[in-house]
């Protein structure tokens, strides 16, 4: 499984407007096109960033379920011109599940 974990900075004092944003638009338009999301996470020292996973099973469905939202009418517009001046960086860490992953509750999950 591949997983994406995003942190995202919103422009000062703009991140309360962006998770209302994200979580009533941005979550449910993703979802949609058949993207897992996993958040988001507030940060608890710094007011203007959080953390958000999507999770997809493989690099090739990465690409794919990317280009159907990035390069969909939802996006393109609607959510890009809402999102994109209440941010000021995001960044990427794609990553992979390790085998031996150990889940929330102590239980083991298998990698790819």
């Amino acid at each position: 499984m591949i997983l994406e974990v995003r942190t995202y900075r919103t422009k000062p004092g703009k991140r309360a407007a962006f998770l209302e944003f994200f979580e009533t638009r941005a979550v449910g338009a993703m979802r949609a096109v058949g993207m897992p999301v996993f958040g988001p996470l507030p940060d608890l020292e710094n007011p203007d960033v959080f953390v958000w996973l999507r999770a997809f099973s493989s690099l090739e469905e990465r690409e794919r379920v990317k280009n159907a939202f990035y390069e969909g009418p939802v996006w393109k517009g609607e959510l890009e011109a809402i999102a994109m001046p209440m941010l000021e960086r995001y960044d990427v860490a794609l990553t992979e599940l390790a085998g031996g992953f150990v889940n929330f509750d102590g239980s083991r999950s298998l990698g790819t």
